[in-house]
């Protein structure tokens, strides 16, 4: 009787080494952990690019190409995130530490990134992180100068109405009826001479305000028109979609990031951007609830974009009257409505086949 053959030795397709990186502003720590969890050694490097070329040298002293577990790699990370992938090196983002490990072991720089070591090891962090090298890098950088220009113009109005309201009878007189443009200019051309009463330091205050408002217009009309180039340069279907203009489609592939691969399917996107029902089953009772994480800006997109559509958008407003007689409320036609918008975002900015539903 011939003996049974022996079993074929397991393979492992995991890597040998995980490097768990703990970031700040000036120095990371990393740690370097086996596949099985065993310690194999620290590093505390500066935050510049000798200090990644070294850790890049110390992690080839491990054999095979190993895995970086990096925290903040949208922060005090992103630098090194980008020194690893333009290396060939596979990272993989790493969410703050669990904080019942540093309640028990601990704060520690070390014991940061060794739980970021272990996260990957465990399963519990495989994101793969945005790339942060191209056009999207680009919108997204002239995305913070416009958003802040726009909150810092509607704070700078809302203090100019405040000012008129309250300043002096002869003054609120000739302001109190204009709006707008007209209010700025106006208040622009206000002379306070010399401080020395309550009206001409409110005439002071309104023309200081008028300016900072102006001059915030002029910097959201050049900057508008920058994303306004680079998004239609990156995804100009995208742009050519209803109910998606400069700003949206500026915080959709901002999102989504450089290397839209990372995304696997379209309901990872819907994840990203919080529009996929979560389960809150419990015993017997089977049920899903609303979806309050994710990336709010993102999320607040899709639901302007739906917004749009069902006041202008023919087939929408169909859908919703639809909806609406089988007895669904507007807040569920809403979900369902950016769920659908969300499959077809993600369609165009993967350059697949774009999935068209009545809603769309």
């Amino acid at each position: 009787m011939s003996a049974a053959p022996a079993p074929a030795p397991e393979t492992s397709t995991g890597p040998d080494v995980v490097i768990g990186v703990d970031t700040h502003k000036l120095i990371h720590m990393a740690v370097a952990l086996s596949a099985n969890g065993g310690w194999l050694g620290s590093l505390k490097l500066d935050a510049k690019r000798s200090g990644y070329e070294e850790l890049i040298h110390w992690s080839a002293e491990f054999g095979r190409s190993p895995v970086f577990a990096v925290e903040g790699t949208g922060c005090y990370g992103a630098g090194l995130c980008r020194a690893l992938q333009l290396a060939g090196l596979e990272v993989v983002e790493v969410n703050r530490p669990d904080r019942s490990t540093r309640h028990r072991r601990g704060k520690v720089d070390t014991i940061d990134a060794e739980a970021a070591a272990r996260s990957f090891i465990a399963g519990q962090s495989t994101v793969i992180p945005k790339a942060g090298n191209d056009l999207v890098e680009m919108i997204r950088m002239l995305k913070v100068v416009k958003d802040s220009a726009s909150g810092n113009r509607t704070a700078a109005l809302n203090q100019l109405h405040a000012i008129v309201v309250t300043a002096p009878a002869a003054l609120r007189e000739r302001l109190q009826r204009l709006k707008g443009k007209k209010l700025v200019e106006c208040c622009i051309g206000l002379r306070s001479g010399e401080i020395s009463t309550p009206l001409a330091a409110a005439k002071m205050a309104l023309r200081a305000l008028a300016r900072r408002i102006q001059q915030l217009d002029q910097e959201l009309k050049e900057t508008l028109a920058q994303l306004d180039q680079l998004t239609t340069q990156h995804c100009p279907e995208l742009r050519n979609t209803y109910g998606i203009g400069v700003d949206i489609s500026a915080t959709l592939v901002v999102a989504v990031g450089d290397n839209q691969e990372r995304l696997k399917s379209e309901a990872s996107f819907a994840a990203l951007c919080g529009v996929n029902p979560l389960p809150a089953s419990s015993g017997k009772v089977v049920r899903h609830r609303l979806n309050r994480s994710g990336n709010r800006q993102a999320n607040c997109a899709l639901h302007r974009i739906v917004i749009c559509r069902m006041q202008r958008h023919q087939q929408t407003r169909d859908y919703v009257e639809r909806r609406t007689a089988e007895g669904r409320t507007i807040r569920e036609i809403i979900r369902c409505l950016k769920r659908f918008v969300a499959r077809e975002v993600f369609g165009i900015l993967r350059g697949g086949p774009t999935v068209r539903t009545a809603a769309a």
